[in-house]
C-alpha cells in the first residue's frame, strides 16, 4: 500500500521501490480492495524480497518491523513505520491501515521535497 501511495502522490518525482524481508506469495487482496477505495490501482504490484542492492540503491528507507533483517549502510534514511498488518483482516481493519499509510506518505514527500 505504501508504494501504490507513494507512486499515486509523488508521480515520477521519486523512483519508488517496494521489497520484504520475507513477502507473501500474491498480494493481499483486502489491500488492493481497500486501495481501489481510495482510486489507486496497486493491481500489478508483485511481493519481492529486499535485497542488499536494493537498499544500497536507495536514498530513504521505510520498514515496516523489518528488524535485523534489513540492511543499514551509513548515509541511508531510514524510518521504521510500526503499521497493524493488515495480513488476513477485513476491509473495516484495512482502511484504517491504508489512511494511516496516505498520511505517513504525504508527510515523507513534503520532508524529500524540502531536502
Amino acid at each position: 500500500m505504501a508504494a501504490g501511495w507513494l507512486t499515486h502522490l509523488a508521480g515520477d518525482r521519486i523512483e519508488v521501490r517496494s521489497a520484504g524481508s520475507a513477502p507473501a506469495e500474491t498480494i493481499n487482496p483486502v489491500a488492493v480492495e481497500a486501495m481501489a477505495e481510495a482510486g489507486v490501482d496497486i493491481t500489478g504490484a508483485q511481493p519481492k524480497i529486499l535485497t542488499i542492492e536494493a537498499v544500497q540503491d536507495s536514498d530513504v528507507v521505510i520498514t515496516m518491523g523489518c528488524g535485523d533483517a534489513c540492511p543499514i549502510f551509513p548515509g541511508k534514511l531510514y524510518e521504521d513505520w510500526k503499521l497493524d498488518d493488515p495480513a488476513e483482516q477485513g476491509i473495516e481493519a484495512v482502511r484504517p491501515i491504508r489512511d494511516e499509510i496516505r498520511d505517513r506518505i504525504e508527510k515523507l514527500i513534503a520532508e524529500l521535497d524540502a531536502r
